[in-house]
């Protein structure tokens, strides 16, 4: 909602590589347009024009707010792998170049935080601000961010006026009546047709299989013979898509916080799955805050928190908080406690000064900020990418009674987040653009094996996600994180799986069997 062996050491493409065979490029012609081949053709075809070609790094725009030593630098890419000499996009890439020596280098490190939607762009400054827990990787690798195809800088698509899309307050997302369906069902049906309204030329392209294939003309543009790959959330689906289609082109990936690959789980069986582990993340959140009631003054037992909860949420229901926040606006606000451990004091702390008479503070993290057009551009075009790849990944049910069934059951016990998540999943159900079969994720010959990071108590990524790509992908290792569930685990303080991971990347070794580590520190008040 909202990731083999190497020649020389740095892993440097030999242009005869991927380009014997592909210089045939099939001509464009003047009255048919471009010729037609096989997306699997194209790909090559695109990727060995893009080793030729390279990346030409600059400075990076002053407005991208990339200061130096990080560079940038564009990529292109068909926007349809099938016709590889037809119309063409820009995606944007930035690097912050290795901080060890030349034998030390071993290529570049591709990153993708998620989403689908999500920027890599600011991947680079780990290196540049330093951060300890990737100083080791840093010295072998360059790490390289890139908008992908509909992002950011990226041929970025939209669905709405950003400053309508973060207007607020919304409609309630739990209905009262079949009247409150209605509505959102004709909202969401309006937001379809204005994706294609606004974007309908990309849509049929906004595909992770696409995405993968531009991973892989990023990967022959920086000059890597293979790809080493970091994803988190999204961005696991994404590399075991490329693993699927490339195993052979795949040095190092690292996954962590997975997407379940299962054809029967993309995409909407894996957004009802998520709104199960959502009440199960939120329901431990409720327990800590609990615990530290002489801070937070909430309650001192999981159900007085609850009953707070559905205290707060009646209010902005029927008097919006401060004009703009709404149950709506609650839920965006206070789902990033169950998303993330780093967002549990703050959280707690917003609504602690709120039931102490301040207002504002709820108000402020909450409610829309008009004048940042900036961050309200991004944010709506962060939700029309991911739902453009998740509508166009994969069959939707059309019918309402199916969608209708499915969440008023779920919500019985798992009222948290299910009508909330149905509502920004809607859009599929009426999308007007063909919907793929999603890719059969495997192993296939040439592929390393792949280091999979996975929190047991995971809400957007459930925990069965990580054992279902480590079965489908042999030699797979799966390092377990136990009785925690922030997503993205790479990122937080835990040796156990910090020195594992600089392990895996610097030297490609895993341990002999799967593993369980104990949970990362709880946050403190």
């Amino acid at each position: 909602m909202r990731r083999t062996a190497v020649l020389g050491s740095a892993g440097t493409l030999i242009a005869g590589t991927l380009i014997a065979g592909a210089m045939a490029a099939p001509a464009a012609n003047a009255d048919s347009g471009p010729r037609i081949v096989s997306e699997e053709r194209g790909v090559a075809l695109a990727a060995a024009r893009a080793a030729k070609t390279g990346i030409d790094w600059k400075d990076c725009p002053a407005d991208w707010g990339l200061a130096k030593p990080v560079q940038c630098g564009w990529v292109s890419v068909p926007l349809d792998y099938s016709k590889p000499n037809g119309k063409q996009i820009k995606l944007a890439v930035d690097r912050a170049k290795s901080t060890g020596t030349a034998d030390e280098r071993q290529g570049s490190l591709v990153y993708n935080p998620g989403g689908p939607g999500g920027s890599g762009m600011r991947f680079p400054l780990r290196i540049v601000n330093k951060s300890p827990l990737w100083q080791k990787t840093a010295k072998a690798y360059d790490f390289v961010g890139f908008d992908p195809r509909g992002v950011g800088h990226s041929a970025p698509i939209s669905c709405i006026d950003p400053q309508e899309f973060v207007k607020a307050p919304k409609l309630d997302p739990v209905p009262d009546s079949e009247a409150d369906k209605l509505a959102q069902r004709k909202l969401a049906a309006e937001y379809a047709d204005g994706c294609k309204e606004r974007s309908g030329e990309m849509l049929p392209h906004m595909t992770t299989p696409n995405t993968a294939r531009d991973l892989d003309v990023i990967r022959a543009a920086l000059g890597d013979r293979k790809l080493n790959f970091l994803g988190v959330s999204y961005g696991t689906y994404l590399g075991a898509v490329y693993a699927t289609l490339f195993p052979d082109h795949v040095r190092r990936m690292l996954v962590d916080s997975v997407v379940n690959p299962s054809r029967e789980k993309i995409w909407y069986q894996a957004n009802l799955d998520q709104d199960v582990a959502f009440q199960m993340r939120w329901d431990d959140w409720k327990e800590w805050v609990a615990k530290n009631d002489a801070t937070f003054h909430i309650g001192d037992t999981p159900e007085k928190v609850e009953e707070q909860w559905l205290k707060l949420r009646a209010k902005a229901k029927k008097e919006p908080i401060g004009g703009v926040v709404g149950p709506a606006e609650l839920i965006g606000f206070f789902q990033g406690a169950p998303y993330y451990d780093s967002a549990w004091v703050p959280t707690a702390e917003v609504w602690s000064k709120y039931l102490a008479g301040d207002e504002q503070a709820l108000v402020d993290a909450a409610g829309p900020d008009l004048s940042d057009t900036a961050g309200n551009i991004a944010a709506e075009n962060g939700n029309a990418v991911y739902t453009a790849v998740e509508c166009a990944d994969a069959q939707w049910p059309t019918d309402w009674a199916t969608w209708d069934r499915d969440n008023t059951e779920l919500h019985k016990d798992h009222p948290f987040m299910t009508w909330a998540n149905a509502w920004m999943n809607l859009p599929c159900a009426t999308w007007g653009v063909k919907q793929q079969t999603p890719v059969e994720v495997k192993s296939g010959k040439g592929l390393p094996p792949v280091l999979i990071v996975q929190a047991e108590r995971d809400a957007a990524t459930p925990y069965e996600g990580g054992v279902e790509l480590h079965k489908r992908l042999a030699g797979s290792r799966l390092i377990t994180e136990k009785n925690a569930g922030s997503h993205g685990v790479t990122n937080l303080v835990n040796p156990c799986i910090n020195e594992r991971v600089d392990t895996y990347l610097l030297s490609g070794k895993t341990d002999s069997r799967d593993v369980t580590c104990e949970p990362h520190a709880t946050p403190k008040p």
